[in-house]
Parts: structure tokens; C-alpha cells; sequence
């Protein structure tokens, strides 16, 4: 488990890094009228502005949260919320398949076999899911555990249900707050803390509901 802690917090690092450097100019530039001036500035396409915003969170210091907001303001709360669940759920994609591809060789070197194979059990498993979930909701662990989920190889039919299980009700609330003009972190962090175990606690109710049903069949 420590080798595993170890690649936790190098991963850690890569995505605190930008922000100890740029974060202070990034918190000043991205207030939230700010970033709906500059993505109104692109016309048509502010969305596909506000997607690639949430992408490239992956690699530069963005403030998600402002970004969802600013979609919310810009489109209202449910087609704003629909654009920044598609630029989440592809950031999250991103980190999982670039580091399924590339990262496992680098992690083997920092976590040995018994690290990756901790991680394997961990994401696998039921566990799994829920830190998915969850951490959508979380500074800098969104990246961590999607990038911790593709070097363990956790199962695509499990990572993208748990994913949109976090990053849907995220950006929704922060869509709604963007709309009403309202600043309430408290509100948005409650509602968006007990909508994924919610959501994830329903899916997971499906897939045992189908594997019931595929068992029965199968008899």
C-alpha cells in the first residue's frame, strides 16, 4: 500500500504543481464574469470554449467550478449543465486512456508489481466506483484517480458509469448557480457531495439488478 501511496502522491503533485506556479493569476483572471465575457467573446461556439476549458483542466491550473458556472449563466442551468458534464465526462476519459496507455510503465517503476497490483484490487472492486464517483466533486483528485484508474486497468463498464455518476450532478449544480447569479459554495458543495454516492448507489442497484436477471437466464 505504500508504493501505492507513492504513485498517489507523485500524481498529486503533477496536477499541484501549476498551481502553486499560476494559481494565484488563474484565481484573478477566472472570476466568473471574467470567463463569460471572454467565452460570449467566441459567439456561437462559447460551448465547445467552456469543453476545451474542462479538458485542458487536466494540464493547466482552470477553475472547473467557474467554468460550469459561466455555462450555466450563458446557456441556463440545464443545457449548461448538459455541455459541462460532456467537457468533465471527457476530461476524465482523457486522463483514463492516456495513462492506461502510457502511464503503466512510469507507475511500475514508482509502485513495483505489488503497487499495481494493489491498485488493480482497489479500482476493480467495488471500492473503485465510488472513488470515481466521488472524487469528481474534489480539488485535484479528479485527475489523480481517473489517471490511478487507467494505469490500474479499472473496467471501462465500471469507470464511465462511476464518472458520469460524479461529474453529471456537478455540473448541473454549478450550471444552476451559474444561472441565478448566486455565489453559495456551501449549497453547491452539499448537493454536489450527496448526488454521486445517490446516482453511483442507483447504477450499482442496475448492474446487480441485470447480473441477477443474466444468472436466471442462464439457469
Amino acid at each position: 500500500m505504500k508504493r501505492l501511496l507513492l504513485l498517489f502522491c507523485v500524481l498529486a503533485l503533477f496536477v499541484i504543481v501549476p498551481f502553486l506556479i499560476w494559481g494565484n493569476q488563474v484565481e484573478e483572471a477566472m472570476t466568473l464574469e471574467g470567463t463569460v465575457a471572454r467565452m460570449r467573446a467566441a459567439g456561437d461556439w462559447a460551448w465547445l470554449v467552456g469543453v476545451a476549458l474542462l479538458v485542458i483542466d487536466l494540464f493547466l491550473p482552470i477553475l472547473g467550478t467557474v467554468v460550469m458556472s459561466a455555462l450555466g449563466l450563458i446557456y441556463g442551468w440545464v443545457p449548461g449543465g448538459i455541455i459541462g458534464s460532456i467537457g468533465s465526462i471527457a476530461a476524465g476519459l482523457l486522463a483514463y486512456g492516456l495513462c492506461r496507455r502510457i502511464g503503466r510503465r512510469a507507475a511500475l517503476k514508482l509502485a513495483g508489481e505489488e503497487g499495481l497490483r494493489e491498485g488493480e484490487r482497489l479500482f476493480q472492486g467495488e471500492l473503485g466506483g465510488w472513488l470515481v464517483a466521488l472524487s469528481r466533486w474534489m480539488p485535484v483528485l479528479p485527475e489523480v484517480v481517473a489517471c490511478l484508474a487507467g494505469i490500474s486497468h479499472m473496467p471501462m463498464r465500471r469507470f464511465l458509469p462511476a464518472l458520469c455518476a460524479g461529474s453529471i450532478p456537478m455540473s448541473f449544480v454549478f450550471a444552476r448557480i451559474g444561472e441565478a447569479g448566486e455565489h453559495r459554495p456551501g449549497l453547491a458543495i452539499l448537493l454536489s457531495a450527496g448526488l454521486p454516492p445517490l446516482i453511483w448507489a442507483l447504477f450499482r442497484a442496475f448492474y446487480s439488478w441485470r447480473a441477477k436477471r443474466s444468472d436466471s437466464r442462464e439457469k
